[in-house]
């Protein structure tokens, strides 16, 4: 997921890919614990992902707050 992609989303689909993004994540953390996760690369991936939607959901508050 590009960064670019993320700015495209409302507020509401950023959030639920943001929930979406955790629900992976936990599962994914899940495999690992019981030796079942065959990439486990895709965890840090998850991670950044979770972090690079939130940051701009972050940057629209901000905008919103400046801008009104």
């Amino acid at each position: 997921m590009k960064a670019s992609e993320v700015r495209n989303l409302s507020n509401e689909e950023l959030e639920k890919k943001v929930m979406d993004l955790k629900k992976d994540l936990f599962n994914l953390r899940l495999q690992h614990a019981t030796n079942q996760l065959e990439n486990p690369i895709r965890i840090a991936q998850v991670k950044k992902d979770i972090a690079r939607v939130k940051t701009v959901l972050r940057e629209q508050q901000l905008a919103e707050r400046e801008g009104g």
